[in-house]
């Protein structure tokens, strides 16, 4: 089920909501946990099983990791058993084949479908039975609390990658407000008007390049095509993002911000620190940092990090071309050590734009088909040529949602004095903005198809 679409809009939710408020504080847990795992099963009937083992497995995980003097070995088994589960259903088609390519062998790849979301609640899993072992939280007794951490609907899908102890008391008891409400709901309609309005117009233009190929396609195209790609998964995810957060609110929780508006970063080391950044404190807290983070000598440190952004890669697809992008971050990263950062301090705006060009650049491994048509379209970005003509990439609808998608996606926001920004949240104008916003979404939504989220295949 998709936040933009009508079912979840005019039903879904209008139930969820309404039968929390029914059931009240006692029941609320069990009420959320039964239609999370609805929610969950709507699009994977069956898969819903997976998700209800994670979430018994790792419940009595917590309980004997606490429980025992051997921690460490059963912390072993239960992250194992999440990473066996996790790798068998995204990954085991991908090294079949790449064993296949590389050894000559013609072993047959099953088509395993992938749940949906198995990248998120699977690190949600890991975090609470490693933060059990190292005494950071106490393993719950009750299994509602789990159950709900694990499978909640609003960040279920596509993060933010909650960690347990920031949200512990709150499933434990929280409050649910008229202006939490009306936060979450008015967060909840930018979130949908940054996919609907922008990301969906955007995808348009993008597909239409990518879809016609790197042959032929031209310099300016291919730039257009990247750059609006660039764009739609921005607001594509930090719409997600957004809806996430406010339905949080909306249900009393408050769920770690995703996104600091990564565009305008100066160099790839800030950028990841504003874009994913769950996924990114996930990595440092449970990987970088157990490796030993940047205490063990220079060289350690480096090595630390390739292993972080090659895993990072890794997580988001069974495919070279997220490795290769992961990897490709990894050595912008390396160079600004060797000193490239401090070069290019010296200019805010230049800093910016590399940043965001190299970013953009990245995007297109991300975005290609394969690996081999990804490099053949960062080729044509740096070929001269025509190939296609610009009336085949969009209308005047997708020039002025471009425009509105680079002033928006952080510009707007740093040049509009703070002042005027909290005036804004408390004026009738905010509302007035929602409301035309939210009409928008309904009425693209009512001529729309399916259109998924990009991180739901993460």
């Amino acid at each position: 089920m998709v936040f933009s679409s009508a079912i979840f809009l005019w039903i879904f939710l209008s139930a969820v909501f309404a039968g929390n408020l029914l059931f009240g504080k006692r029941l609320s847990n069990l009420f959320l946990l039964t239609a999370s795992l609805f929610f969950y099963a709507w699009g994977e009937p069956v898969l819903v099983v997976l998700m209800i083992f994670s979430i018994i497995w790792n419940y009595l995980m917590g309980l004997m990791i606490e429980a025992a003097s051997h921690k460490k070995l059963l912390l072993f088994i239960g992250v194992a058993a999440d990473l066996l589960l996790l790798a068998y259903y995204k990954y085991a088609g991908f090294l079949l084949r790449s064993i296949n390519t590389l050894c000559g062998t013609a072993f047959e790849v099953p088509q395993i479908a992938l749940p949906i979301g198995i990248s998120f609640f699977t690190f949600q899993a890991i975090s609470y039975i490693a933060d059990v072992y190292r005494g950071k939280v106490k393993a719950s007794k009750d299994p509602l609390p789990v159950a709900l951490y694990i499978s909640f609907f609003p960040q279920l899908i596509a993060g933010p990658i909650v960690q347990y102890r920031d949200v512990e008391r709150q499933l434990r008891e929280r409050k649910l407000s008229a202006e939490g409400f009306a936060f979450g709901f008015r967060r909840f309609i930018y979130g949908l008007g940054k996919k609907v309005l922008i990301a969906n117009v955007l995808a348009k233009c993008a597909d239409a390049v990518f879809d016609h190929g790197a042959a032929g396609v031209g310099m300016l195209p291919a730039w257009i095509g990247a750059l609006a790609y660039t764009f739609q998964i921005y607001y594509d995810f930090s719409g997600y993002s957004d809806m996430a957060l406010g339905l949080g609110q909306m249900f009393g929780f408050t769920f770690s911000e995703n996104f600091n508006y990564p565009y305008l970063s100066k160099s790839i080391t800030e950028f990841w620190r504003r874009w994913h950044m769950t996924l990114g404190a996930w990595f440092r807290e449970y990987v970088y940092i157990p490796l030993g983070g940047n205490r063990k000598g220079k060289g350690r440190t480096v090595a630390n990090l390739w292993i972080v952004f090659f895993l990072t890669g890794l997580w988001h697809g069974a495919d070279l071309s997220f490795i290769l992008w992961g990897l490709y971050h990894g050595a912008l990263s390396f160079v600004e050590r060797l000193g490239l950062k401090k070069l290019l301090d010296k200019s805010r705006v230049l800093s910016r734009l590399l940043c965001f060009i190299a970013v953009c650049i990245g995007w297109v491994l991300f975005r290609a088909e394969n690996t081999a048509e990804g490099l053949k379209m960062i080729a044509a970005m740096f070929r001269p040529g025509t190939g296609m003509k610009l009336w085949e990439l969009g209308d005047t609808k997708t020039l002025v949602i471009a425009v509105c998608a680079v002033f928006g996606c952080g510009i707007m926001q740093a040049l509009v004095p703070s002042k005027v920004k909290k005036r804004y949240r408390e004026s009738v104008l905010e509302a007035l903005v929602c409301g035309a916003v939210l009409f928008f979404c309904l009425a693209a939504l009512a001529g729309a198809g399916y259109n998924p989220f990009i991180y739901f295949q993460f």
